[in-house]
């Protein structure tokens, strides 16, 4: 069998980059997707040579409507076919609904939502067909609550739970594995783009980047659906569900301030 193909957006920096580091010395292809086209050269210069694979660096900002379709029609031309996709590409940004910039919000939607199922449904069905591979989504612990301050990003984030959940039980008897992959607070770029490093979300129990790939990477590879990282997050997760709904937007509003 030949090797596996994997893409991966947002592949440049944080999770999607360690990412990119678990899948190569597993001996897989790589497809790397993300905006910036140096970052993303400069990962695939580190990869091929120390793994002997392939690394293909495909610059696209998926906050562009066609960029998914670009994405899938470029790789079918030249044959290429994807058994794993990696949707983490994503972003947040901290403020109320009233005041963020409207195109901001629809951006966020746009990359985290549209482009994560647009993706999706491009490349499923070749992984049906092939019975073969999967999908590894990347959510966030902020999915499983409302998220004042950050309220359009948690909302993201619950559908990408959702959808993935939704999806691994549809494919459940096929060979796919369907992994989304709930990481909480993480040293990425994340907090500075949302402006996010003086939430007390970010002021405690922060993971590192190559922490949360290798659990996630694990899991997708066992075949979880879902991927929670660490105690803390678990049971934030856990505390969530036993919770009034009025104590877990009060808390989860403090903790982003």
């Amino acid at each position: 069998m030949n090797p596996e193909t994997v893409l991966i957006t947002g592949a440049s920096s944080g999770i999607g980059l360690e990412l990119a580091k678990l899948f190569a010395a597993d001996k897989s292809n790589l497809i790397l997707v993300a905006r910036s086209a140096d970052k993303l050269t400069s990962l695939a210069e580190s990869l091929r040579a120390p793994h002997g694979v392939t690394v293909r660096v495909m610059p696209k900002d998926l906050a562009q409507p066609e960029a998914p379709q670009q994405l899938f029609d470029e790789l079918s031309r030249d044959g290429v076919e994807i058994d794993v996709l990696v949707n983490n590409a994503g972003f947040g940004h901290r403020g109320t609904i009233s005041q963020i910039p409207l195109q901001r919000q629809l951006d966020m939607i746009q990359v985290n939502i549209t482009a994560l199922t647009a993706l999706t449904r491009l490349f499923l069905p070749g992984m049906l067909a092939r019975n073969r591979g999967g999908i590894l989504n990347v959510g966030s612990t902020a999915g499983f609550q409302p998220g004042p301050e950050m309220g359009v990003y948690y909302a993201t984030k619950a559908y990408v739970q959702n959808f993935t959940e939704a999806l691994a039980e549809e494919v459940r008897h096929t060979k796919l594995k369907i992994s989304c992959l709930a990481p909480g607070a993480t040293e990425t770029g994340f907090a500075d783009a949302a402006d996010m490093r003086s939430a007390r979300l970010f002021r405690v129990s922060v993971m590192t980047a190559e922490a949360v790939a290798r659990i996630g990477y694990d899991g997708f590879r066992k075949g979880k659906v879902v991927v929670i990282t660490g105690l803390r997050n678990k049971l934030l997760v856990q505390s969530v569900r036993l919770s009034p709904r009025f104590m877990v937007r009060k808390i989860t509003h403090a903790l982003n301030k």
